[in-house]
């Protein structure tokens, strides 16, 4: 099976759903997609933690390959966007957008550059889909955002000369790799032989195109405005994988490729990433606007897996891959629950709010199920991850488990307060409508994602074990 393939429907579906106009581009896109997702089903159940590989010549001069790299760890990134991304296309399907055809367009293309990131073993391709996927994302805020046109711009420009200039230091410690190795290949970084100096200035090129992505404290500052601004479509984009192609780099590349200085900087990133955990929470909690609201909560989130990444243990680097995948469904399931909100009121000040519940029993527990997943109770997918990752840090410090896992009591209050502010309370004067079928499916997918693989892991952790057991070895040698 090419996984090649893969790419290849995701561009197709760009193209073709910009070509069927603005009456068909949501279900060309929603066909394309799912054609996607099957095809990544198939190839986890026809490879699964063995994996698979795909190179052809590229460019001659210099030598560069096409070179794609199907293990476990790209699988589970794989499946987490080619199963989100037809159900965030199903959720929005309903909501009217100028101009349709060009925004699915750009929604499959986005797809397609992260998806290549997943799938990248050659640093250059890797580099070109890393920044391909910035450009739909920064059209989608300015052209179909909230608010001003001119705060939107702002906001996207924010977040592109931010990712941009990160990713400007990674691309020299690329081209400084290649000089070293002769080679763009995955598997000439790994082997190549770099002085502590060398490995410490790699990994800070890293680093900083990494903790802007992701985002890690104190590179967060394009966060909330982003979210804010985005439309419903782009903030789950954004939130459920757009993020997370910086979790997954940090584990792909950086870690193995600079081992010293990994272990060299790790207190000093632990921190950074502890800060973030609870200066995310703290700000949540001062919010009163949603979507700025479950921003600083994802930040809160996304620091807890990046101190599992970072702890360099088997079990913290394991238990952040299982977070990136809960984080991604469960923030997605959030977003969704904000925009039904603000889709039904136009209200998206919490301390306007109140008094759902009694117009919609369905849509109550269907957010509070989600809400349950989001701080990590037992029983659902976050808890996994996020107990895991306290394991693997406790065998570093037991000072760091005791910060990062600070959150887990933080997240409760902020989002059950949350829940009570928006949904509890007298009945509201204006009615609000429940849930249509197409929400309850929705929905449903997300809750069981989330729950099962909260009682059943070991699909996911069977997958990417090997992939990580590669990893540490390398971070250890």
């Amino acid at each position: 099976m090419n996984i090649a393939i893969i790419l290849i429907i995701l561009l197709a579906g760009s193209i073709f759903t910009y070509l069927s106009g603005n009456r068909f581009a949501s279900k060309v896109a929603i066909l394309f997609s799912v054609a996607a997702a099957v095809f990544s089903i198939a190839l986890y159940l026809n490879y699964g933690a063995t994996g698979t590989n795909f190179s052809v010549n590229w460019i001659s001069n210099p030598d560069i390959s096409f070179s794609l790299k199907a293990d476990g760890l790209s699988i589970a990134m794989l499946l987490l966007t080619t199963i989100l991304v037809p159900i965030i296309l199903i959720a929005t399907q309903a909501r009217e957008f100028k101009n349709e055809k060009s925004l699915y367009s750009l929604v499959m293309f986005m797809t397609f550059a992260m998806v290549g990131a997943f799938l990248s073993s050659n640093a250059l391709l890797y580099y070109i889909f890393w920044e391909m996927s910035l450009v739909p994302i920064y059209f989608i805020v300015v052209l179909w955002g909230n608010g001003e046109i001119s705060k939107r711009r702002r906001a996207a420009m924010t977040f592109f000369l931010f990712t941009f200039m990160g990713s400007l230091f990674m691309m020299a410690a690329i081209i400084y790799l290649y000089v070293k190795t002769g080679s763009f290949e995955l598997e000439a970084f790994l082997n190549a032989n770099l002085t502590p100096t060398e490995q410490i200035w790699i990994f800070l090129a890293f680093f900083l195109a990494y903790a802007i992505k992701i985002p890690i404290f104190p590179f967060h500052m394009w966060q909330a405005n982003v979210y804010s601004k985005a439309p419903a479509i782009g903030t789950m984009l954004l939130a459920g994988i757009m993020s997370k192609m910086g979790a997954y780099s940090v584990i792909r590349w950086q870690l193995p490729i600079t081992p010293y200085a990994s272990q060299e900087l790790r207190t000093i990133v632990l921190i950074l990433c502890a800060i973030g955990v609870v200066y995310g929470a703290i700000l949540a909690l001062r919010q009163n606007e949603i979507k700025r609201f479950l921003a600083y909560a994802s930040l809160s989130h996304v620091g807890f897996i990046a101190a599992g990444a970072y702890a360099l243990t088997f079990d913290g680097i394991k238990g952040a891959v299982v977070l990136i995948l809960a984080h991604g469904f469960g923030m997605v399931a959030m977003f969704y629950s904000a925009d039904i909100i603000q889709n039904r009121t136009g209200i998206l000040r919490i301390s306007d709010l109140g008094g759902i519940k009694p117009y919609a029993p369905k849509f109550t527990v269907a957010f509070f199920l989600s809400i349950l997943s989001s701080i990590g109770v037992p029983l659902t997918f976050n808890f996994i991850g996020e107990f895991t990752i306290m394991y693997g840090l406790y065998q570093v410090s037991v000072w760091f488990t005791i910060a990062v896992g600070s959150s887990m009591f933080l997240g409760a209050l902020f989002m059950l307060r949350m829940f009570q502010y928006v949904m509890l309370g007298p009945p509201a004067k204006k009615p609000f409508r429940d849930l249509s079928k197409t929400e309850v499916a929705v929905f449903s997918l997300f809750i069981i994602i989330l729950f099962v693989f909260g009682v059943y892991t070991k699909p996911v952790t069977d997958l990417v074990t090997a992939s990580i057991t590669e990893i540490v070895t390398y971070i250890n040698r």
